[in-house]
């Protein structure tokens, strides 16, 4: 049975993150010269020596992502079902350690919710909780999924790792796509970020992609919550994550989200910082790597950068996005999970993409021509 599990082991962190650091110039200019990138690749266009091949990383990232998805970019929002959690995260307002008034959406709430974002256009919908699994389990993700399914094009759900058997019956009852974020694939600093509760398992949530490749899944969403450890070896890992399931579930399709550590109730500093500049490489090295790979960029990120990245690589985008249970029309003032940088309207992303010469999308014509 594939794990990616098994390559992950063969790897060193502190190894890779000196393998990184040790890139050249003629090394950078080696893989901005090459069409098709190896892993290889990738680390010289993350490393410090590529950081004066910003521009030209940008204008190539550019090119190929206009070659490859056209003037198009996609239009999600989250929406919150729940901030029940039975972790314990530094990072996150919703870890069971914050004493903060606990919330889960009735199907009557959910509806409210969902009218809303219909109503503002969306055909894409990001359902989201805490890690609970006897409050918001299987069965209520199920019901969730069924009560909209026949609202939205697509489904994408950010909720605990679940088993295969578990998947294979969202899928069932339309479930399009799921995220899932290591955080950090540094182990030992995984752990002192995840103390308790279920998803203190660095190895499950490791093999939640593999799951959900064998599961038949249409989409997988990959990424590392920046700032937790260094971003170029965490973005390294999720690159490596990415070909590896590239190669061993081929069928289905993938995307990387970039999350940088955001303020939150009993908030966590970074330990690394991540520049915006730093992050404009990452991106541009991603889709250098890989012009396939759906790239998504979320309100964590203020409207300047936004305005800017939309250009360089990103394909989908969030917008007026609430990060708390009910946030849109049930009760605004419940605990958000972490702040929003860019709080813009809807309609506000909409005309600045249409300024910039982008058409928006709202479906995922896709996935109908494949049902």
């Amino acid at each position: 049975m594939a794990h990616f599990k098994t390559l992950f082991d063969t790897y060193n962190w502190d190894n890779t993150l000196e393998s990184i650091f040790s890139k050249t110039t003629a090394e950078v200019e080696s893989a901005l010269a090459k069409e098709k990138l190896d892993l290889e690749d990738f680390k010289a266009l993350i490393s410090p020596a590529a950081q004066p091949f910003l521009e030209q990383m940008a204008q190539k990232s550019r090119r190929l992502t206009k070659k490859r998805f056209g003037n198009t970019i996609q239009m999600y929002a989250p929406m919150y079902l729940s901030n029940e959690c039975q972790n314990i995260c530094t990072y996150c307002g919703f870890s069971m350690t914050n004493k903060i008034p606990r919330r889960t959406l009735t199907d009557a709430e959910i509806l409210k919710e969902v009218a809303f974002l219909k109503a503002k256009g969306y055909d894409h919908i990001l359902l989201v909780t805490g890690e609970a699994n006897r409050t918001v389990g299987v069965e209520y993700i199920k019901n969730a999924i069924a009560l909209i399914r026949d609202q939205f094009s697509n489904i994408t759900i950010e909720v605990q790792p679940l088993d295969q058997e578990d998947y294979e019956l969202l899928i069932e009852h339309g479930l399009y796509a799921v995220l899932v974020y290591q955080e950090t694939y540094h182990r030992d600093e995984y752990k002192k970020h995840h103390p308790k509760g279920k998803k203190s398992n660095f190895n499950y949530r490791l093999d939640t992609p593999d799951r959900l490749g064998k599961a038949g899944i249409h989409k997988i969403g990959l990424g590392a919550l920046f700032g937790l450890e260094d971003w170029r070896a965490d973005s390294f890992f999720t690159a490596l994550h990415l070909k590896y399931l590239q190669r061993t579930y081929w069928k289905t399709k993938y995307s990387i989200s970039f999350p940088r550590l955001r303020p939150h109730s009993g908030g966590l500093d970074p330990k690394v910082e991540m520049t915006d500049k730093d992050l404009v490489q990452l991106i541009c090295a991603f889709r250098l790597l890989d012009e396939d790979v759906e790239l998504s960029l979320s309100t964590r990120e203020n409207e300047i950068f936004r305005n800017n990245v939309v250009q360089l690589g990103a394909t989908s985008i969030s917008a007026e996005s609430k990060t708390n249970p009910g946030g849109y029309t049930v009760e605004p003032q419940s605990l958000e999970q972490f702040e929003i940088s860019d709080e813009r309207s809807t309609e506000a992303i909409v005309n600045m993409l249409k300024n910039q010469g982008l058409e928006v999308v709202w479906k995922d014509w896709e996935h109908f021509e494949n049902i």
